[in-house]
Formats: C-alpha cells, sequence, structure tokens
C-alpha cells in the first residue's frame, strides 16, 4: 500500500511539472475544439508561437492536438504524435550564436513519461534556408510522424540577409 502511495505522489509532482523543455514558453495563439465532452474538457487543436531563440527574426507557430476527458483534466492523457509546424522570418536575421545541424529550438514533454515533441533546426547552405522540423519521441519507439518548414532568409531594409552557412559550427 505504502509503495501505491509513493507512486501515486510521485505521478502527481510530475504531473505539476512544467511542460516545457526550455525557460521560455510558446505563446498561445487559440485553440479550438474538435471533440465535444459533456462533463470533462473537450479535445481541442492548439495554436502556440515561439520566437528561434538563437536566431532572432524567425519565428514558428504549431498546432498540437490536447486531450480532454478525464486524464487531460488531471495532465495525464498522453498526447498523439500529430503536429503541424510553419515558421517564417519576421524581422532582420541575426544569429546568436554558431549552430549545428539539427540543434534542438524547443522541446515540450507530451505525456506523463517518456514522450516528448521537438522542433530542431538546420542549415540548407546551398540555398540559404534554415529548414525547422518537429517530431515525436519516445524513449523505445519514436513516431514517424513530422512535419517541416523553410524559412528562405531574405533582405530586410537595406541590410543584405546574412549566410546560415557562415553559423553553421
Amino acid at each position: 500500500m505504502t509503495s501505491r502511495l509513493a507512486l501515486a505522489l510521485l505521478a502527481f509532482a510530475l504531473a505539476a511539472v512544467p511542460l516545457s523543455a526550455r525557460a521560455e514558453e510558446p505563446d498561445l495563439v487559440f485553440k479550438k475544439s474538435t471533440v465535444w465532452k459533456l462533463l470533462t474538457p473537450d479535445d481541442k487543436l492548439a495554436v502556440y508561437g515561439i520566437d528561434d531563440p538563437d536566431v532572432e527574426g524567425v519565428a514558428c507557430h504549431f498546432t498540437v492536438p490536447e486531450r480532454g476527458g478525464v486524464k487531460g483534466m488531471l495532465g495525464v492523457a498522453e498526447q498523439t504524435s500529430d503536429v503541424s509546424l510553419a515558421c517564417r522570418q519576421v524581422g532582420p536575421v541575426k544569429f546568436k550564436r554558431p549552430l549545428a545541424q539539427g540543434d534542438e529550438m524547443f522541446r515540450e514533454r507530451r505525456s506523463l513519461f517518456f514522450k516528448k515533441m521537438q522542433i530542431v533546426r538546420g542549415c540548407d547552405a546551398k540555398r540559404n534556408v534554415l529548414v525547422y522540423m518537429v517530431y515525436t519521441d519516445k524513449i523505445i519507439e519514436g513516431s514517424p510522424k513530422n512535419s517541416t518548414s523553410s524559412v528562405p532568409l531574405m533582405p530586410w531594409g537595406v541590410e543584405p540577409p546574412p549566410r546560415c552557412a557562415d553559423f553553421v559550427k
């Protein structure tokens, strides 16, 4: 009985931990219900926006399903791997540090244990384009579901665009 209580307390404590892996939280843009539930929260699609923390002038928006019901209400529902992504240049691009291909830009837990969503970035040097990919993985097996978005680096004002290849380590 005491081991069950300890396990329940551990699960409750983990559910209370913020979902984001970085200090910066994405901004909720809006939510739209997809499945109505009578006494518990509805299943929803949620659209979030986030600025790339290492590349000033680039922002991404992603849409994720959020489960309602009792498990969703308690924060223990495993979310599906369906995520869409769109990234755009929103100002002059400035690289804050050297980047590695496949660098993680954002990470978020999608279940109580083991599953996480990640947005990673790379540079297509030939085309001077930043490429962002979102996917989910688990410790044992990931999901092939993913979404990709590209951001061609363009002039902003009179400044010529930087070459992403100059910032890849």
